[in-house]
């Protein structure tokens, strides 16, 4: 999976009853490399440059060693911006009374939208392609989620949501009291 969706349950989630939660999730974009993967990468690209460039530097082509730590400079800034990139995430809770969206982008800023759920339309191209969007439509509001997930996630999170939205709009039945 491309974006994990994992149940709320740290520090990031929404301030709500739990308990009468239809859904709760949070969404963390992906990243393949890990922060120890990274030192490693690193130091291969830094000893592979220092061989090079010594091979350079001997050969009397003494100015081909700072465009190879430009190289290595590159690299490093090119992956801490994707770092963090990933630290944006997305929560998103049903309750009976109301679907609350949190988007918190890199720098921590976070936007929340309300959504009354009875009204509540959720849009996804059928078959899903790349550039797909999951769109919530409601009383001429709509809001785009779930932007760094691929195609069949957002297929997956669109049936998902519509299941607990169905959920929602069902009466509560009720309970027996016969033995």
């Amino acid at each position: 999976m491309s974006a994990p969706i994992v149940p709320a349950t740290d520090g990031h989630a929404p301030s709500h009853d739990n308990a009468a939660s239809l859904l709760n999730v949070v969404m963390y974009p992906h990243r393949s490399l890990s922060s120890s993967g990274f030192m490693v990468l690193m130091a291969a690209l830094c000893g592979c440059s220092f061989i090079v460039g010594m091979v350079f530097f001997l050969s009397g082509a003494w100015p081909v060693v700072g465009f190879l730590g430009l190289d290595v400079l590159v690299v490093y800034v090119a992956f801490r911006m994707n770092y963090r990139a990933g630290r944006a995430y997305e929560t998103i809770t049903l309750t009976p009374a109301t679907l609350e969206v949190t988007q918190v982008d890199p720098r921590g800023r976070s936007r929340r939208y309300r959504f009354q759920p009875y009204w509540l339309a959720v849009e996804l191209d059928d078959p899903p392609r790349r550039a797909s969007r999951l769109t919530l439509r409601s009383h001429g509001r709509s809001l785009e989620i779930a932007r760094f997930l691929n195609a069949q996630e957002k297929a997956e999170l669109a049936r998902t949501l519509r299941q607990a939205i169905h959920q929602g709009r069902q009466p509560v039945s009720a309970i027996s009291t016969d033995r």
